[in-house]
């Protein structure tokens, strides 16, 4: 079996393709994977190669100006028709206009096509209708144009409602049922959370630390932008509660406030393995980083509407296994009240007992998809 993954985006958006390539590569197919060029060493570790694809400029499918995400789309047509010949199956996650070409390739090809999410407010069956057709009508009128054009030249016929179209009528959910339940009338099929197990120790200066007194409290903000101000804020109400921080830098390069020894910073590293050892973990709402904390059993704090979406953040707190603020700018005095209740031994209670319901069989589940789909004489 011969598969293309295809992810466009942030961190969060590849490394769940990054664990399904491989168990793919352990069940013995062959994987090719076009992601952006950051991506490469992580790909090396699993023995995956990288067929790099430029960055578009801008966030999503509804920014930047019609022309260059309509040229990048373009491109990124001709260069996937190349690289999925030989291709059984491919497999989308990430930005939209990246998925309508794939799924146009696809179809040119005549194999099958699935679509990937990561939170159930992003399928199209979990949207109020006119905010579906919405997103339809600005996916046509950013992209369709220059799509079609391309579709044509390849034979194939126009499409519209391309947020539909690049979604399909069952996306793929990879998030954990516990933690992504479907709604009545939400059509996906749900795998489970897909997370590749990281076995790398920590760093001996990240252990020298954590050894070096009782657990700190984990902040960080992942692949999101202009979060200096919060971190600061929530490393001031750790340190108004006597805890010591570690402090993720991520995409924003987030630096201490000062030098003081109950501080660490942290860039690249194995955040199973530091969960487990943290007494509270502060973040945005990522999908992967809410799954990590919750299978190792430590509460959260969850700062929403740093990132586009609030879904998680109501969930960890209807769960019990910790506390949701507003963001993107919380104060120092809301972020210390929402780690006294995450600190609680109720909160640490429920999230150890949460813990051991986390699925982490989903990319097993998929793999076992895509071979059904490689050969459908053999049910699903």
């Amino acid at each position: 079996m011969r598969v293309l993954l295809w992810a466009r985006g942030s961190r969060g958006d590849v490394e769940p393709l990054v664990a399904l390539a491989a168990k793919l590569r352990e069940a013995g197919a062959e994987v090719r994977m076009c992601a952006p060029p950051d991506s490469a060493a992580r790909l090396a570790e699993i023995g995956v190669p990288l067929v790099p694809v430029e960055r578009w400029k801008g966030a999503s499918a509804s920014h930047g100006t019609p022309d260059a995400e309509a040229g990048s789309n373009a491109e990124r047509l001709e260069q996937i028709l190349k690289v999925a010949e030989g291709c059984d199956v491919v497999v989308a996650a990430g930005l939209l206009s990246g998925a309508v070409a794939v799924r146009s390739v696809a179809e040119k090809l005549g194999i099958p096509y699935f679509n990937v999410v990561l939170c159930p407010i992003h399928l199209p069956s979990a949207l109020p209708p006119s905010q579906r057709a919405d997103y339809n009508q600005g996916t046509d009128n950013l992209i369709g144009g220059m799509l079609n054009d391309q579709r044509v030249e390849l034979g194939l016929s126009p499409v519209k409602n391309l947020f539909d179209y690049a979604a399909t009528d069952r996306p793929w959910l990879a998030a954990d049922p516990v933690l992504a339940t479907l709604r009545p009338g939400e059509e996906a099929l749900q795998t489970a959370a897909w997370i590749l197990p990281d076995e790398r120790p920590l760093s001996p200066e990240l252990e020298a630390f954590l050894a070096d007194g009782e657990p700190p409290v984990y902040v960080g903000f992942g692949s999101t932008p202009e979060t200096a101000d919060v971190a600061k804020a929530a490393i001031t109400a750790v340190r108004a509660q006597g805890r010591r921080v570690v402090l993720s830098r991520g995409w924003a390069d987030l630096a201490l406030p000062d030098d003081g020894a109950d501080c660490f910073a942290i860039g690249e590293a194995n955040f199973q393995e530091l969960f487990r050892r943290v007494a509270a973990v502060v973040h945005h709402e990522g999908t992967g980083t809410t799954h990590v904390a919750a299978r190792a059993g430590v509460p959260q704090v969850v700062v929403r509407h740093i990132v586009g979406q609030v879904y998680y953040s109501e969930r960890i707190a209807e769960l019990g296994i910790g506390v949701a603020i507003d963001g993107p700018a919380p104060t120092v005095e809301s972020l210390s009240a929402a780690l006294t209740a995450a600190l609680s031994p109720e909160t640490r209670a429920r999230a150890a007992e949460v813990a051991g319901s986390i699925r982490t069989d989903g990319p097993a589940v998929a793999v076992e998809l895509l071979r059904d789909a490689v050969s459908p004489a053999v049910p699903a």
